[in-house]
Order: structure tokens, then sequence, then C-alpha cells
């Protein structure tokens, strides 16, 4: 392949990206319930609740890095926010997975750290995993709130839990517009949280 050729390659992948967020952009609907996301993670924090994120793969990793944002610190220093990412402690993983099977590891882990005061944010780009769909029915029996950031169709988690739908069926392009939404979501609860810090 000739250079302008590679150079077109990647400029088709940056303006697919921007076209992703530029339609999330223009989504009242969902604009409204990053919002709504982001509000009841700022009323479970001040209830005494943490939020918790799962997600498998790429999403897990994305799970611990807006976790991550919460415990440390996201744009300025202030006090850490109380917040965990399911599936984090590999001995639990393990034998969680080997005891009681794959699908049901956040189901468990939630079952031993969660109340009803959290917020579960599950991240699925199909919407069709099997421990994020059991994480959500065991969050149900707690009483925690639940949110799932995932693609446009929503998978078999559309009509069970409460989704946000990325508009695009493109795993990366689902992934880079969750990570987007999740730092405004922090964004929106560290400023509201603390304030005083910035005034």
């Amino acid at each position: 392949m000739s250079e302008n050729m590679n150079i077109n390659l990647i400029k088709s992948e940056i303006e697919a990206s921007i076209k992703a967020k530029q339609k999330l952009l223009e989504d009242v609907l969902l604009l409204g319930q990053i919002l709504d996301i982001s509000e009841a993670c700022l009323g479970s924090l001040r209830a005494g609740g943490k939020i918790i994120f799962c997600g498998n793969g790429g999403s897990f990793a994305d799970a611990q890095h807006l976790s991550a944002e919460f415990t440390s610190r996201f744009l300025f220093d202030r006090p850490a926010l109380a917040s965990i990412a399911l599936g984090t402690n590999n001995s639990g993983l393990t034998a969680m997975g080997n005891d009681y099977g794959y699908e049901n590891v956040f189901s468990r882990e939630l079952e031993a750290v969660g109340k009803s005061e959290d917020i579960l944010i599950g991240i699925t780009t199909s919407g069709n995993s099997p421990n994020i769909i059991k994480g959500v029915a065991a969050a149900k029996e707690i009483g925690i709130k639940t949110f799932i950031l995932t693609g446009e169709s929503g998978g078999k988690l559309k009509g069970f839990a409460d989704c946000l739908h990325i508009p695009s069926n493109d795993t990366a392009r689902i992934q880079e517009c969750h990570i987007l939404v999740g730092h405004i979501i922090c964004g929106f609860v560290e400023k509201a949280m603390f304030k005083e810090i910035l005034n």
C-alpha cells in the first residue's frame, strides 16, 4: 500500500469515530440519559453508596479505567470517591468462575459488596454478555439502580435494563463513545461534589 493509501485509511478511521460522536452529540434523548446517569451517580455517592462498574475484554478495561477516575482523580485533586470495578481480584474471579461458572462472576461478587445505595454501570458493546445480564439481575434483587452502556441494538439487555445505546454497530466506535460518556459522567460528578475546590 502506498503512503497516501495508508494515510487515507487512518483518516477514514478518525472520520468514522467523529461521525459516531456527532450522532451522539445530536441525539437529545441520549444526552438526557447521560445527564440521568450522572445525576444518579451523584445521588448515590451523596447517600453513602458507590459506583460499581463491570465489563468484559476491552469493556473490562474501560470499567477499571472509569472506576479509577472516581477513586483517584479526574480533572483536579480532591477527596477520593467510592467506586469499584467487579472482577479485578483475580483469585476471586477464577474461584467464582470455577465454582459457579463464568456467567456468575459479577453477580456473585455483587452479592458480596453491593447495597441498595449503589449504582451499577455495566459496559457491553453487544448487550449479550451473560455475566453482565446475570449481574443486572442480581442488582435488581439487591435494589441497585443499574445502567448499561451498549451499542445500537442493545442485544438481550434491551428492555431488561436502562440502556444507553451508542448509535453504532462497530465495536471500536462503540467503545470510543463509551469512554467519552464515562469521562463526561466522571467530570459531572467530580465538579458537583467538590464545587468549593473549584471556587
